[in-house]
């Protein structure tokens, strides 16, 4: 007996479902990408028991015609390609022809078509067989339901999470389709209950409020910048909005979501000194390119991907946010209102869908990523754990106050037709679209000036001094400040070519492991070029006979110490991530201390030199260097406004 057989199609399409089918969410994702190919403007999903029980999608897309319904559920059958050369300039998001077969092999799939010429078709399958085939009236577009997901692979059940975190798994896939998608009306229903509806109007931003919150909407700014190879655009949140995680940041490659750890990372440079360390921005961006540039075809589920000149691609993403941000001030107002409007919006949110879903995990560090989706961690308002706002045009200059919105109750009795869009909703969007739409919300300077002048009227704790201008009071943190200063004049001095260097009396020695002198040895141009001077001294030591002259005074020995460590740590670090690493240790040792009490003249001059900085917002470490009290706030806290 042959020892090498060919496996029937029923069993190498349960071996293609492993890698296609990993979960619910892997379902939903694989049906509305096809939904969205097929030009589908409103998409449907519902699911019960975070979709193990059964999933439900609907859309108004082209349909299937009947003679290629049964077709569409054959291995590698597809309409999205024709040829190799097809495959290297991928323009949908299926290409494969795997999905429907892998679904249809490990659960019950009915399937109901039209193209609107003609009656629509019905087809049922069971593990992967054809049990009825018939003709049947249906609108144009399709409607899939999954039911029994892995009913025939019980093994698979073990490895599936809580229904909470399945349906959050689910939530969370959709929410990034329709931050890609914002021209398609995307309904989420989760026990017949409203998880998520966008208006399909074509505002990012509006999508944004729709998942994260109205605030949280507010508090981002456009980006776009263009090569010859891509065009970028989206939306960044200004640096207070800060998760824990890199969840939050949305990346999307001609309307796919892909997770890229490089462009990720060039995020995040784009707000180098402006957020603390451990913390994330949020981030929806999305990029054009030619798809011959792109290689999709690395993985079956599409999430990674292969970019050509990823570094170029990295470098436009990281310029096109500072650039945003060098246009704006970002000096953060103290929250005196405790309550804000955002919560009562929300209120309605949390009531509709993750009522029984909500439950998060305490235990889980800051750093660390939680099981639970994006969804499911920012139904809770996003500025829960923020004591600070940033500072409204319209709030400093007019001194509006802001209009709460009023929670409202909606119960749906059945599910929605799309004849019929819940015309209540709609226009409570409308009132949000008008409020997040409008210029307001970051106030944008076009004058290098990027802070007001500020006169100090006093000192707390010797460590923050009081300052006040004609737009109200004004808390800085002078070790910050000052720190931010001093980082900015060591950037420049350890770039310097041929620095001024002081020669010392009595030679510094520092002792290290015959390991770390090799690797000393292997990387000493890189210290030289930040004016860490070594020589050899006998075989595990180095002495230093000289050193710039701007180093900071009494802390030489331990700065050059601690340079050299981090190298040691990072060995093959860049000279330019080297240099920028040995400007914030110093800034930090030079800059004065809490408890340092201040005359009036060395305040004012302090601030007179933050005024002048390049980012006088945050020290070095993405700390706040200022706060701002407005008149307005002041008066209300008061009492004095009503």
């Amino acid at each position: 007996m042959a020892k090498i057989i060919k496996l029937d199609d029923a069993l190498s399409n349960k071996i293609a479902a492993g890698e296609v089918v990993e979960r619910p969410a892997s379902i939903v994702k694989e049906l509305v990408e096809n939904s969205l190919d097929a030009n589908s403007t409103h998409i449907v999903i519902e699911m019960e028991e975070g979709g193990l029980s059964s999933i439900r999608i609907v859309d108004n897309g082209d349909g299937i015609a009947e003679e290629d319904v049964e077709t569409a559920f054959f291995r590698h059958a597809t309409s999205k390609i024709r040829t190799d050369r097809d495959l290297f300039q991928i323009a949908t998001l299926g290409f494969r022809g795997e999905a429907l077969p892998s679904i249809a092999s490990v659960s019950n799939v009915k399937l109901k078509t039209s193209t609107g010429n003609g009656p629509g078709t019905e087809i049922e399958i069971e593990g992967g067989l054809i049990i009825s085939k018939k003709a049947a009236t249906a609108r144009k577009g399709t409607e899939v339901i999954v039911t029994n997901l892995f009913y025939n692979t019980p093994a698979r059940l073990k490895y599936l999470k809580t229904v909470h975190t399945e349906a959050g798994n689910v939530s969370d896939m959709i929410n990034r389709l329709a931050m890609a998608y914002p021209e398609v009306a995307f309904e989420l229903y989760h026990h017949g209950k409203e998880v998520l509806r966008t208006s399909g109007n074509g505002d990012i931003r509006q999508v944004i409020a729709s998942i994260y919150g109205r605030n949280a909407a507010k508090k981002t700014v456009s980006i776009s910048g263009k090569s010859l190879d891509y065009e970028i655009s989206g939306y960044v949140a200004i640096p207070e909005l800060t998760r824990a995680s890199r969840q939050y940041m949305s990346i999307f490659v001609n309307g796919r979501y892909i997770r890229n750890y490089a462009l990720a990372r060039a995020i995040q440079d784009g707000y180098h000194t402006l957020l603390p360390i451990g913390r994330y921005p949020l981030a929806v961006l999305s990029i054009k390119m030619d798809p011959k540039l792109i290689d999709v075809n690395v993985h079956p589920s599409k999430l990674e991907v292969r970019l050509s000149k990823e570094e170029e691609l990295g470098q436009l993403i990281t310029k096109s946010i500072k650039e945003v941000f060098a246009k704006q001030t970002l000096i953060p107002s103290a929250d005196t209102n405790k309550r804000t409007e955002f919560q009562g919006y929300k209120s309605e949110q949390v009531s509709l869908d993750f009522d029984h879903m909500n439950e998060r995990a305490t235990d889980t560090s800051e750093g660390q990523v939680k099981e639970e989706s994006i969804d499911q961690m920012e139904r809770q308002p996003f500025e829960k754990e923020l004591n600070i706002e940033y500072v409204y045009k319209d709030e400093v200059n007019n001194g509006k106050k802001q209009q709460s919105e009023q929670s409202h109750s909606t119960t749906q009795s059945s599910f929605p037709q799309f004849e019929s869009e819940a015309q209540p909703q709609v226009e409570k969007q409308v009132e949000l679209d008008q409020e997040v739409s409008s210029n307001q919300g970051i106030k944008v300077e076009s004058e290098v000036e990027r802070i007001p002048a500020l006169y100090p009227v006093g000192q707390m704790h010797g460590t923050y001094i009081i300052a006040q201008n004609e737009t109200g009071m004004y808390l800085i943190d002078q070790h910050a400040a000052q720190e931010r200063i001093k980082y900015e004049y060591f950037r420049d001095k350890v770039a310097e070519v041929d620095p001024k260097v002081q020669e010392l009396l009595l030679p510094i020695t520092f002792e290290f492991t015959s390991q770390e002198v090799a690797i000393i040895n292997e990387h000493i141009d890189k210290l030289n070029d930040v004016g860490v001077f070594l020589e050899l001294f006998g075989t595990q030591a180095y002495i230093v006979r000289a050193h710039p002259t701007w180093l900071p005074k009494g802390h030489e020995e331990e700065t050059i110490r601690e340079i050299i460590e981090y190298l040691l740590e990072y060995r093959n670090v860049d000279i330019a991530k080297l240099r920028e690493e040995a400007a914030i240790l110093m800034s930090c040792k030079a800059a004065i201390k809490a408890n340092r009490h201040l005359r009036q003249d060395e305040m004012f001059a302090l601030l007179e030199s933050l005024r002048k900085s390049s980012d006088p917002f945050t020290c070095p470490h993405g700390r706040p260097i200022l706060v701002h009290f407005s008149t307005y706030a002041l008066e209300k806290m008061f009492k004095r406004i009503m």
